[in-house]
């Protein structure tokens, strides 16, 4: 192992016995918020000593820490969301390290004035910059297909999040492609997300406790990405009862089962497990019931499957252990049809010491995402990775501050095949291993919020460390003006293999970054085989009114190195053609390039009515050897207005709607055809062979494709049928006025193919 990474781990563990001695001088009362039905931790809800200005939120383990106190009695409250305020008295000696764990039930009147207070508690004491916290509430709020909602449909209407179709979608943000966004279920690294229809992803809502999305300016914690990160968090089974969910609508069907290993108890420990599956048979019934939007039907197919099992301390102390599988297959005509799988295992862990101010929790994983399209034999795509990754992270809270740091190791193997326009195959083999360590502190006075961090990124396979430095910081200006900012360095290995000259790319393949780079780009020498970036964010928070919030951010990406297949290959890399240029004969490029954008967002929230608007601008290029040239996820303007409204006697009606205005797409232009003839060797008769029809290209993505605009509208009603069960329907539409929007022209059949079509659907779903 490197000898600086060896000293980073010693200074790690100094730090961390230090400020345990400090830290052993005060008070402190700390412990975990529960539903008292349930005993699902509550997450993001205000705990604080009533009367005084001491208080936090918890964290996504529903977990406290209340520090640097004074002996004495205080009346301790805790208040969230849906849920009545607790207050409880206790009673604090000197250097106590008091427990104590709060249950909360829910509440019968849903009193909105507590929740705003919630709110700006938490933008006052948290930087927040571009970063969005999703629940499965927010998530049920978005129109869905189906009338089940689905994390992918939600993030489509986050400022800066551009999706790039229905069918083939993926997930762009602020500039940055899928492989430079960071995605984590529970801690375990996940390579591809969405299903190649891009309505659904992997993630089933019913089991999200959480979803962060940061679309830049994250801290240290977070790394081997350059773009963006998202985290999601599952939830625990029920630990009280054997429960579950059914649902069925035209385009899936999922059973969800949950229940206690070991009962819940107040004081006591439990366990317990949750179950998930979802499979699609769109590819069938839409023969029948979408037979206008292609009579061979839409050919989608995808399953999913996630199970959980939860093992709770009485401290709080937890451990997760959990499985996975995702698949997907799609049948279009060779040659887009393709199918991929992804697997893994692996656990996560919260330890709450009995004699230390520190939390400590981690994970464990091991996940493989195999990709291939069968029917390609002489132009053969294939891509597999496995590995490995592993995170252990301590925190310790001195008064309002926070101390943060942690280590992350992570190993892959790649096995890729690629073949490029030109008929190029593109072959790697490769292990790769890395290994980080991080520090982070949050400093909190007064109207000031900062939270420099740093990061240490070993990349093993190329004898790498990168250093990056990175600051998250926020003004509290007035009671409801508040300025924030970001900035930080990043870095990457991992690189994917998509051609801008495909319309639709459903092949999402990986590789290892090359060492084998050009040695100059540009008439600059190349010094190093990563990926680099900078961030710079800034913006405002304004409440302008007790329930209406507004939110303007500012970005700039500079994407200093990037590695890409190398699109422009027509000669073989050897001593015969080393008198071609380099681009014309390596295997990868480097590339440059920007994206710079603004975020606005308007949000209202009162007496059952929800209004989310988002506009973004933003601007993306990048830079080869050759051309300056805007990616194909290049969308200029981005609208999005989500409306909900929950109404009824008793609050059982529900009508959601979301329309989506975005500007075209950049995509390559046809210049023209030729007859493409192989000759198998050197005697063939070019004048009695028949060949392929060819594309001559123009312009790397000079074209533009026409706006697009959709309404989706859903309407649901609930019964409650006992104490525990309740059904729900729902009716609802996509594309509600049936819009033609263009999702590529089809050069050989010279025909425009389109997005999908207005789709009816009515679906139910039965909890117990």
């Amino acid at each position: 192992m490197n000898k600086r990474i060896i000293v980073l781990l010693m200074l790690c563990f100094g730090i961390s016995k230090l400020y345990a001695q400090q830290s052993n001088a005060v008070s402190e009362i700390r412990g975990f918020v529960y539903d008292k039905k349930t005993g699902e931790p509550i997450i993001f809800t205000n705990v604080f000593f009533e009367g005084t200005t001491i208080g936090v939120a918890t964290d996504v383990n529903g977990f406290y820490s209340l520090t640097k106190i004074k002996p004495g009695v205080y009346k301790l409250v805790s208040t969230g969301i849906g849920y009545d305020t607790v207050k409880m008295t206790v009673r604090l000696a000197p250097n106590q390290k008091a427990t104590q764990n709060l249950y909360l039930s829910e509440r019968a009147v849903n009193m909105r004035d507590i929740d705003i207070t919630a709110d700006k508690t938490e933008a006052k004491t948290e930087t927040k910059v571009s970063a969005v916290k999703v629940t499965p509430k927010q998530i049920t709020q978005i129109p869905s297909v189906g009338g089940e909602p689905d994390l992918a449909q939600y993030l489509q209407v986050l400022p800066g999040v551009i999706f790039t179709g229905d069918q083939g979608g993926q997930l762009y943000i602020r500039g940055g492609s899928p492989i430079q966004n960071k995605v984590l279920l529970d801690g375990m690294v996940i390579y591809n997300p969405f299903h190649s229809i891009g309505l659904y992803s992997v993630f089933e809502t019913d089991i999200i406790r959480n979803a962060e999305v940061y679309t830049g300016g994250f801290g240290a914690e977070f790394g081997g990405r350059i773009s963006a990160v998202m985290d999601v968090t599952t939830r625990d089974g029920n630990k009280k009862r054997l429960s579950g969910k059914v649902a069925s609508n035209p385009f899936t069907s999922k059973l969800l089962l949950e229940g206690p290993l070991k009962k819940y108890k107040e004081g006591e420990g439990t366990a317990s497990f949750i179950l998930s599956g979802r499979t699609s048979y769109l590819e069938k019934t839409s023969k029948s019931i979408y037979s206008y939007v292609d009579t061979a039907g839409l050919p989608y197919n995808f399953s999913d499957f996630y199970g959980k099992v939860s093992l709770n301390g009485v401290n709080g102390s937890k451990l997760n252990l959990f499985g996975f599988n995702f698949t997907d297959q799609v049948k279009y005509s060779a040659p887009a049809a393709l199918n991929w799988n992804s697997a893994g295992a692996g656990g996560s862990f919260v330890l709450v010491p009995d004699e230390s101010s520190v939390l400590i929790d981690g994970a464990f994983a091991y996940s493989n995402y195999k990709i291939e399209q069968p029917q390609l034999i002489s132009t053969p795509r294939y891509s597999e990775i496995s590995g490995f990754n592993a995170a252990l992270n301590f925190t310790y809270f001195y008064g309002k501050d926070e101390l943060k740091y942690g280590l992350d190791m992570l190993g892959f193997k790649t096995d890729f095949k690629f073949t490029n326009a030109s008929g190029v195959i593109v072959q790697q083999k490769q292990f790769t291993s890395e290994i980080a360590t991080y520090f982070k502190y949050k400093y909190l006075r007064n109207r000031l919020i900062l939270e420099p961090s740093i990061r240490f990124h070993y990349y093993a396979s190329l004898n790498e460390l990168s250093i990056e430095p990175r600051m998250a910081t926020k003004y509290v200006i007035t009671e409801n003006i508040r300025f924030k900012g970001a900035a930080g360095l990043y870095s990457q290995n991992l690189l994917s293999a998509t051609s801008d000259n495909d319309v639709v790319n459903l092949f999402y393949g990986f590789l290892s970054g090359p060492e084998n780079l050009p040695e100059t780009f540009r008439g600059k020498t190349v010094n190093t085989s990563l990926q680099k970036a900078r961030h710079l964010v800034g913006g405002f928070e304004i409440d302008l009114f007790k329930f209406f919030t507004v939110n303007i951010e500012a970005y700039i990406k500079q994407f200093n190195q990037l590695t890409n297949i190398n699109r422009d290959k027509i000669y073989p890399n050897n001593t015969q053609y080393q008198d071609k240029p380099a681009y014309q004969r390596e295997d990868y490029i480097v590339e440059d390039g920007s994206a710079k954008g603004i975020d606005f967002t308007m949000k209202y929230d009162h007496n059952g009515l929800y209004v989310w608007t988002t506009y973004s601008l933003g601007y993306v290029s990048r830079r080869d050897e050759v051309r300056t040239y805007n990616p194909h996820y290049d969308r200029r303007h981005n609208v999005n207005i989500v409306t909900s409204y929950t109404f009824g006697k008793e609050k059982t009606w529900e009508i959601d709607a979301r329309w989506n205005l975005g500007s075209g797409f950049p995509f390559t232009q046809t210049q023209g055809f030729y007859e493409k003839i192989k000759f198998s060797n050197l005697f063939d008769d070019y004048t009695k062979n028949s060949g392929q029809l060819g594309v001559i290209y123009g312009t790397l993505n000079n074209g533009r494709l026409p706006w697009y605009h959709r309404l989706d509208i859903n309407i649901k009603k609930q019964w409650k049928l006992g104490e525990f069960s309740r059904l729900e329907m729902n009716l609802g539409a996509t594309n509600i006025y049936n819009r033609d929007n263009l999702f590529y022209f089809d050069r050989l059949s010279n025909s425009r193919r389109y997005q999908l079509p207005f789709l009816p659907s009515l679906g139910a779903n039965l909890t117990f």
